[in-house]
């Protein structure tokens, strides 16, 4: 598995490593470039990728699992890096697929599939406009190569899609924090969170209970992780994902004046006093802008986090300590989300 801040490296850097190569790349906030800045920019690389993995639009099948397109979409599946330098990303399934493709038409007016594969004898999604993206027919066996599942019984369709515009990783530290979420009032923060299906539930609940952006600070795994795309359900693609540092987010703080939360066990802290969550302490805050972070299962909130945050924890009627992080964290944005 790899984390966010390993995932993306700037382009004078070899991205031949297999996903789980333990090379020491540089660390993320130092090597990483904002996805549009001249040193890495997004439509020399996009241009490029489409010069150098392109599918000729003539091309209606593929039957071979050792077609070079289809290397090239293993590795988009693999490897974060060459995600993210590609701009461009694998998500699998029917439903994630109709639900991004809509959503974003709706948006837009514009498809955001690069291509569909489709496996033999399959019928395409009806919501999707088989005229506007490029449709290729392809064998079980090529399924199962890009997808990664040996079962392609319930696979008919996977979609190339851009990563989209909404996702963003800022490294300069004086970055205008004003343009990172465009209505911050609610933001979920999440601190090392490397797990791939805890991230995308947690990517799907805020997505759900409408909060306005997901941030995602050093040690968290990649959003567009095939695994974190399953679990999201094409969530990632309809919520502001932002990655930064602490930096970053105390930007968010003092210019929005925003309360800080961190979801921690009831017991366990002995710097500061834990809180409660409970309906008079949401409709407290109803009005109030807030950021809720919270941390990994193993080695919970960082440091930092547990200074800079009012600790809250879930009462419990059982005996166990802490729950889930996703099973937290839809618990605390469903009780925190604004306009219930």
């Amino acid at each position: 598995m790899q984390c966010l801040n390993k995932f993306f490296i700037s382009a004078s850097i070899s991205h031949t490593n297999p996903p789980n190569s333990q090379a020491k790349n540089p660390a993320f906030h130092a090597s990483c470039r904002i996805r549009h800045e001249t040193t890495c920019d997004e439509g020399v690389r996009e241009n490029a990728s489409k010069k150098a993995f392109s599918l000729p639009p003539n091309v209606k099948s593929i039957i071979s699992t050792s077609n070079p397109f289809v290397k090239h979409c293993v590795k988009l599946r693999q490897s974060s890096s060459y995600r993210h330098l590609h701009g461009m990303v694998l998500v699998v399934g029917n439903t994630p697929v109709r639900e991004i493709y809509s959503s974003h038409m709706s948006e837009s007016g514009k498809p955001i599939i690069e291509c569909l594969f489709v496996v033999d004898n399959c019928s395409i999604p009806e919501e999707i406009d088989y005229k506007a993206v490029h449709i290729v027919e392809v064998t079980p066996e090529v399924i199962r190569k890009i997808s990664g599942i040996q079962s392609v019984d319930s696979v008919e369709v996977i979609a190339l899609m851009r990563i989209p515009s909404s996702f963003r990783i800022v490294n300069k530290l004086d970055e205008d924090c004003r343009t990172l979420f465009p209505f911050p009032h609610r933001i979920l923060v999440l601190d090392g969170i490397q797990d791939p299906g805890n991230l995308g539930t947690l990517v799907r609940s805020a997505t759900a209970f409408r909060w306005d952006g997901v941030f995602l600070l050093p040690g968290c795994c990649d959003p567009f992780n095939d695994k974190a795309l399953r679990a999201c359900r094409g969530a990632s693609f309809q919520i502001p994902i932002v990655s930064g540092s602490w930096e970053h987010v105390g930007d968010l703080r003092d210019e929005f004046q925003m309360r800080m939360l961190a979801g921690h066990p009831a017991k366990g802290d002995d710097l500061k006093p834990v809180m409660k969550l409970s309906k008079d302490l949401a409709e407290s805050m109803e009005g109030l802008p807030l950021c809720l972070v919270l941390g990994s299962e193993g080695a919970g909130l960082s440091q930092f986090s547990r200074r800079a945050c009012e600790l809250v924890s879930i009462p419990m009627a059982g005996e166990f300590e802490s729950l889930n992080v996703s099973v937290a964290g839809g618990i605390f944005m469903y009780m925190l989300q604004h306009d219930k």
